[in-house]
């Protein structure tokens, strides 16, 4: 009897622990349908001159990879893209792809190009209800231009970002470049396009804001499925239960 409940107790410990609740959900979770983020942006998400594994939306595949609950990075990005040509091509990606959240990463060939704001906000804007329309969420990377385009120009360029993230309450960085522009080996030699030594900079950037939109659609994920879409929560809601009732049951043996 003592050496039974010695084993159960045993058995118990691993199973109450972090470790052990952990790697059950995980193996639960694997077999879940993933979600979805799209990455839809120039030269700078396109992996330029580098392996896709080097660059900064490789390196976030391979974060995502550490979740409990799956993902699946989509990578729509085209180098020399601009506004324009992303509006034209967006509405068969999001029918394609059907993501939950996209990281909009457009106008910096608009600015590298003197085009004009307002019609980069035009094209931002109908993305943006594209975006909303196919019922996807949108993290939104804003970009700046050289100083040599101007004051007035930069000004006007760099405020369409941000208007449109305070007009339509969206989760915004103004700038993900801001911990590699001006670092010493983080540019290639063209003067814009950043290094592979740059892109975990440029991914610790985008992180804060993405992560929490990624746990707020893991959890409304777990709770708009039915019962029997999600098998796995009632199964780790049944272990609990069991894990209290052999608690339960040592407790007698050893009593």
């Amino acid at each position: 009897m003592w050496r039974y409940s010695l084993v159960i107790i045993a058995w118990l410990a691993v199973l109450w622990s972090p470790l052990g609740l952990a790697n059950s959900i995980s193996s639960e979770n694997s077999g879940e349908e993933p979600a979805k983020v799209l990455v839809f942006g120039d030269s700078l998400s396109a992996a330029f001159g580098m392996s896709d594994a080097e660059s900064w939306v490789g390196l976030l595949e391979e974060r995502l990879s550490e979740r409990n609950h799956p993902w699946h990075v989509a990578n729509a990005s085209i180098s020399g893209e601009t506004t324009a040509g992303g509006r034209e091509r967006l509405p068969e990606v999001l029918e394609r792809e059907s993501p939950d959240l996209v990281i909009l990463a457009l106008g910096g060939n608009d600015g590298l190009r003197g085009l004009s704001p307002r019609a980069m906000r035009e094209n931002l804007e109908a993305m943006l209800e594209a975006i909303d329309a196919a019922g996807a969420q949108t993290l939104l990377l804003g970009i700046r231009i050289p100083p040599n385009y101007g004051p007035q120009y930069s000004q006007r360029f760099e405020a369409v970002f941000a208007d449109l993230a305070r007009e339509r309450g969206l989760v915004f960085e103004p700038f993900f470049l801001h911990e590699v522009a001006f670092r010493d080996g983080m540019i290639m030699d063209d003067g814009i396009h950043p290094t592979p030594e740059a892109q975990p900079y440029m991914l610790d950037a985008v992180w804060p804001h993405l992560e929490p939109m990624m746990r707020g659609i893991e959890a409304c994920l777990d709770d708009a499925v039915s019962v029997s879409e999600r098998p796995s929560q009632i199964r780790q809601d049944v272990l609990w239960e069991e894990l209290a009732q052999h608690r339960m049951d040592v407790a007698f043996d050893l009593g």
